[in-house]
């Protein structure tokens, strides 16, 4: 009988494991770099289009970057010295702080064209080795082509509004109007 007990435990762990395998988020390829030197290097993508992903993600930087009401905030979520004054002010005349962007992420350029939209990506303190999207997405640790899920290919939406602190990514106190 306590073979019957082994076999039947290893099914249900097979069978376990076999529906987490299915709940994992589909995979879709990207590349992720630092700055463009690291883009070029690489050999994905002609010097060109890692400039043009460039500039694209680094003009979505401001609009979509978590924003927080004092550097502080900002730093507890991202760390000493990885914040940034946002180009704008509160309606009240307030300064906004920002993260610094850490890289950015486009679409893998094996089949000669990108399939997403180029995006500016952070790198929190709680997760200092780990890229995330502006709206707190994992999209991993490599630089490079890599896989990432799909969700974290989105277009990451505009945020207007500042947070006080509570986590990259929560849902802390929120100062304006408008997404976050």
């Amino acid at each position: 009988m306590p073979y019957l007990k082994s076999k039947a435990g290893t099914l249900v762990m097979g069978v376990s494991l076999f529906a987490l395998a299915a709940c994992e988020e589909p995979k879709v390829e990207a590349a992720i770099f630092e700055n463009i030197q690291q883009c070029i290097s690489n050999g994905d993508a002609n010097p060109e289009q890692c400039e043009r992903n460039f500039r694209e993600a680094k003009s979505q930087h401001a609009a979509v970057a978590p924003k927080y009401a004092n550097e502080a905030d900002c730093q507890a979520d991202f760390g000493a010295g990885k914040c940034e004054k946002a180009p704008y002010r509160t309606a009240g005349g307030g300064s906004v702080f920002m993260p610094l962007m850490a890289g950015y992420m486009m679409g893998s350029m094996l089949s000669g064209r990108s399939f997403m939209s180029p995006q500016p990506l952070y790198r929190s303190a709680s997760s200092p080795g780990t890229f995330r999207t502006a709206d707190n997405r994992s999209a991993g640790t490599r630089t490079g082509r890599t896989q990432v899920a799909r969700t974290a290919t989105s277009r990451p939406s505009v945020k207007t509004a500042t947070r006080s602190r509570g986590g990259f990514g929560s849902s802390g106190r929120r100062f304006g109007s408008g997404a976050t």
